[in-house]
């Protein structure tokens, strides 16, 4: 496998990260950050209200696994700058003997989520400095924490469409193949319409600085193999959301949970 370089400190590109942290009304963004998410917003002006639906989902889909499922173990790849409502906050408010991995490799990232993302006493809340591309490795680094012959929730939302395609659902079928029955995957990216002018022109531009969105069919190929859990494979604002949402904002983001037997 090749290795990775480490990334740079750079502000002088948008980073997506940086970007999602401005959507969600943080703090640690750049000028050439805003500057691209008033591009997005010029094309797509709800895209922010798009953003904080996946982050709901991720409240919905970890509070889920915490209550339901029984899950105290999770796995979050490509965290992204600290925000509220983070997955140790949501998993260890349910059960606080949680142990929760985080991974990123973003300098900027990884400074952040070790000064914030501060676990309760009973719990565990580690931060590795992993590439997302290199799962072996990552697996081996959340082996240190988490016991992988016990149910994992391994979460990847908004990370994937940062990967290629094939990469992506190989990077996602090895961590699955390592965790063990029981486990769940929760995953959520950017959908585009091909038949929406708008929405190409908006994946145009996203493509430009690293990020691609996905169709619906390819969002649910994370997923095979998996039991989906209900709703499936739906827009974030409409997953286990009630009331659901009457504007879906079904043309921009699907997420699903999957257990894997």
């Amino acid at each position: 496998m090749a290795a990775y370089p480490p990334p740079t400190f750079d502000t002088t590109r948008p980073h997506p990260a940086r970007v999602r942290n401005y959507f969600l009304g943080g703090k640690d963004h750049f000028p050439v950050d805003r500057e691209h998410a008033a591009a997005l917003t010029s094309i797509v002006p709800n895209i922010a209200e798009a953003t904080h639906a996946s982050r709901q989902f991720l409240v919905r889909a970890v509070t889920y696994l915490a209550v339901d499922a029984g899950v105290r173990q999770f796995l979050d790849i490509g965290l992204g700058l600290p925000v509220e409502h983070a997955t140790h906050q949501i998993a260890q408010r349910v059960a606080p003997q949680s142990r929760i991995v985080y991974v990123d490799n973003d300098p900027l990232v990884l400074a952040h989520a070790r000064a914030l993302l501060i676990g309760g006493p009973g719990g565990v809340t580690v931060t590795v400095d992993a590439n997302v591309h290199e799962p072996k490795v990552i697996l081996g680094r959340a082996a240190e924490t988490l016991d992988l012959a016990e149910p994992v929730g391994l979460i990847l939302t908004a990370v994937m469409g940062l990967v290629v395609l094939d990469e992506a659902y190989a990077i996602t079928r090895t961590l699955l193949d390592a965790l063990a029955p029981g486990s769940y995957l929760v995953l959520d990216d950017g959908t585009v319409d091909p038949e929406n002018e708008q929405i190409t022109e908006l994946e145009a531009l996203s493509e430009r600085h690293g990020y691609r969105y996905r169709t619906p069919r390819e969002i649910a190929g994370f997923f095979d193999g998996l039991d989906v859990v209900e709703p499936g494979i739906v827009p974030p604002a409409c997953w286990r959301n009630a009331p659901a949402p009457e504007d879906p904002l079904a043309p921009f983001g699907m997420c699903g949970v999957g257990r894997k037997d």
